[in-house]
């Protein structure tokens, strides 16, 4: 028996039905979707003029130390006028409204380079009547000027679809013994509970320091991600899962689907599966993807994109058992690029190849928590042919199927 390289479009995680990543350009065909996302959050280029980077660390040594790494060009953003720029994100809000139902909510995040032409495109597409908030969000992190006040914010303009727009802000509560303390006069109550009061037009305001108030527009408590914030990725630009937290919470129920057509490092999906909603993530760069779906290999998923027809060399042991055979990685080596071996080898999986669909079964990936790849993986008897798919440190992902020898 040997493994036979081969290609498939479509990679199945459990029964799939939590979400689906797929590489894919914000301004492509999403019609399958259209009119099922309680909300679409887009963070897309700033027109910032850089390039932006995924910085993937190599192997066990890699991984436990932070020292080497491959700088990986994950996008350019850059573009040759503000109208070619301004042309991209009119499509992209084009998609984003289409993707949205009746009740539902888009989050469009940008900064001062675009945020003002973004909020006139956005008036014209969803109408101004439906435009709901600019948030601001408020950071410490990045350098400081002397030329200027130091820019650290952010902008994320929030529309609904439709004055039926569903929106829930007790959902996202913050706890008021950390606001309204200033000038308020204390009291306890005869239960013991602390209360502020403060007369305005004749009347007295009361406020339980145990009753939770809601975010304004300016959101200054949610911090950028540090250097060695055990959420990063390496992917540049990567945003907080609180960010997302507080935005899927308030636009949209559990169960209901959450999109991003910007998805970078894939946090609207991962924050989506951890309030127990529903994701589509689409990004145009396969880094992404991989990315993406490493940190969603718990989750039951759908990946939609081609794996790689390129040649790579794969050494792999399968040991028939009763219930399950153990699948041993040996060796891998992609035609090109510097790092070879296991080291190359950033995440695996095993499954079987069916009617075209890779059905995975058992997965492995290197992790800070993690950063010794194991080599060996148990694959259930089920029907279907044995297969092999492997993304490595390059972002590629390549499939083997396993096939009997001819006598």
């Amino acid at each position: 028996m040997r493994w036979v390289q081969t290609v498939c479009c479509r990679e199945i995680h459990g029964d799939g039905k939590s979400g689906e990543i797929l590489v894919r350009d914000a301004r492509g065909d999403f019609s399958p979707w259209h009119g099922q996302a309680a909300c679409v959050y887009m963070d897309p280029p700033f027109m910032t003029g850089e390039d932006f980077y995924l910085h993937m660390r190599v192997g066990e040594a890699g991984w436990e130390t932070g020292k080497d790494a491959l700088a990986l060009p994950a996008y350019r953003d850059k573009y040759e006028s503000r109208e070619a720029y301004l042309a991209m994100l009119r499509d992209a809000v084009e998609n984003a409204r289409a993707l949205l139902r009746e009740d539902g909510s888009m989050f469009l995040h940008l900064d001062s380079r675009a945020a003002a032409h973004a909020r006139l495109l956005c008036d014209g597409i969803f109408g101004e009547s439906n435009f709901v908030n600019e948030i601001i969000w408020a950071y410490q992190s990045g350098g400081r000027s002397m030329k200027r006040f130091s820019r650290k914010h952010d902008v994320i303009l929030f529309y609904r679809k439709s004055r039926r727009q569903y929106f829930d802000i007790t959902s996202v509560p913050l706890p008021r013994s950390e606001n309204r303390q200033n000038h308020m006069r204390k009291c306890v109550d005869e239960d013991g509970r602390t209360y502020r009061t403060i007369q305005s037009g004749g009347k007295t305001y009361t406020y339980y320091d145990d009753d939770p108030v809601y975010p304004g527009d300016v959101w200054a408590d949610v911090s950028h991600l540090q250097q060695k914030d055990p959420q990063r990725t390496g992917y540049d630009t990567q945003k907080p899962q609180a960010l997302l937290s507080r935005i899927i919470r308030c636009a949209s129920r559990p169960g209901d689907l959450a999109a991003d057509l910007f998805s970078g490092s894939g946090t609207t999906a991962v924050t989506a599966a951890l309030e127990g909603r529903r994701f589509l993530a689409s990004d145009l760069c396969p880094l992404s993807l991989a990315v993406a779906r490493k940190r969603l290999l718990d989750t039951a998923m759908t990946v939609s994109a081609p794996t790689l027809e390129t040649p790579a060399f794969l050494s792999a042991q399968i040991i028939p058992g009763i219930a399950y055979h153990d699948v041993r990685l040996l060796d891998y080596a992609p035609e090109t690029g510097a790092v070879q071996g296991l080291d190359a080898v950033d995440q695996w999986s095993v499954g079987f190849l069916r009617d075209g669909v890779f059905y995975a079964q058992a997965n492995a990936a290197r992790r800070k928590q993690t950063p010794a790849l194991p080599s060996l993986l148990q694959l259930p008897q089920l029907r279907g042919t044995p297969a092999i798919l492997i993304s490595d440190v390059y972002g590629e992902r390549r499939l083997w199927r396993l096939e009997e020898d001819e006598k």
